[in-house]
């Protein structure tokens, strides 16, 4: 699976780091990942497989300081990862493993036996809470609506001036929008228009729909009058080319796991920014984009993308597909960047696929 790069440290250093570099490295990533905690020569000295003191220990720790891999928090001797040094870590030394065939099972059997009497929304509810405890992170769920296939629409006037444009989806969906009738409309109308875009737009989803009314101008203006013609290109746009539409939805489970072991005012003040970006949605359609950007699992650590104001915090996201292999939405996991890389990873994988085969 991919882990794409978003760093360009002097590489030629990292990679050239000895053995014995790389594993007193590891070993205060993995420390870091355990406890958030810096550790210091001594506590990395006992940890080792090979026998080596803690003055030698130091001596390795000034290189990978210098390299910007690991950074001193205060005056105490221990150190941490810095961003860089997580990426290094993520990208060349994390070992990614696979699920067991019982969590496979017990992921399998959350999503699958829940509540869906929501339809799709109750499936990719379900998907998000699995995300969040398994994680003790935040699950993250993306859908992008512009990509719902329509299975019918109607129109029902309202009064003279207003209708109600009812767009049911192939995955149970049903959402409503109020649109303005242009003056003098016929009551035939409503109906006509009504049975026009079944007609034509059945089963597409809505850019397709858009694209195939585009074509059928010509036949449209034959078929239809021109105040008719006017109600089917404003039923349409209502969603297309609304924000709540163009923004999709976003799911999201475990926002108090964010909190746990947050003691510094300036960490309580980024996951504050993070809550109010979560919940005025303006950064889903980036979301979705990320994902979209390459094959399977993607990581961002810290500052490294300003998705969500995510100083600090880091995200690791798949996108999901449809049978026709369009990615239709996004899903991960939100944690501190002492996440556990080894496990998260392999599990929003899994469930990216899995959530992917029953949206279909």
């Amino acid at each position: 699976m991919s882990t794409d790069r978003f760093f360009d440290p002097p590489r030629s250093h990292l990679v050239d780091l000895d053995a014995r570099s790389r594993d007193i490295f590891k070993q205060i990533v993995e420390s870091y990942l355990e406890t958030g905690e810096p550790i210091g020569s001594r506590n990395i000295s006992k940890r080792l497989a090979t026998a080596l003191s803690p003055a030698s220990v130091r001596n390795v720790m000034a290189d990978l300081e210098s390299l910007g891999l690991i950074y001193a928090p205060h005056t105490s001797a221990g150190r941490l990862p810095t961003e860089i040094g997580l990426r290094f870590f993520v990208d060349a030394l994390l070992e990614v493993g696979d699920l067991s065939d019982q969590e496979r099972a017990g992921i399998d059997a959350h999503v699958r036996s829940g509540d869906h009497d929501r339809g799709v929304e109750g499936l990719l509810h379900d998907a998000s809470q699995l995300l969040s405890g398994l994680s003790r992170g935040a699950g993250v769920v993306a859908v992008g609506k512009a990509d719902l296939r329509v299975k019918h629409v109607e129109f029902v006037r309202l009064d003279a001036q207003a209708a109600l444009v009812v767009l049911v989806g192939d995955n149970g969906s049903v959402e409503n929008r109020i649109v303005d009738l242009p003056a003098g409309l016929p009551p035939s109308a409503l109906t006509e228009a009504s049975n026009y875009l079944n007609a034509h737009i059945r089963g597409k989803t809505l850019t397709e729909a858009i694209g195939s009314l585009k074509v059928l101008k010509d036949q449209q203006q034959a078929e239809l009058d021109e105040l008719t013609q006017r109600l089917v290109q404003t039923g349409i746009a209502s969603w297309a080319g609304s924000d709540e539409t163009a923004g999709g939805t976003l799911i999201v489970h475990g926002r108090a796991n964010l909190l746990e072991d947050v003691t510094a005012q300036e960490d309580l003040e980024r996951i504050r920014r993070l809550f109010e970006d979560l919940e005025s949605k303006n950064e889903l359609l980036q979301l979705l984009s990320l994902a979209d950007e390459g094959e399977g699992v993607r990581i961002f650590i810290g500052s490294e993308n300003k998705l969500f104001s995510l100083s600090g915090s880091s995200l690791v996201v798949s996108p999901y597909r449809d049978e026709s292999n369009r990615i239709v939405g996004a899903l991960g996991v939100i944690g501190p960047t002492r996440l556990n890389y080894g496990r998260v990873i392999p599990m929003v994988d899994y469930t990216a696929r899995l959530v992917g085969k029953l949206v279909r």
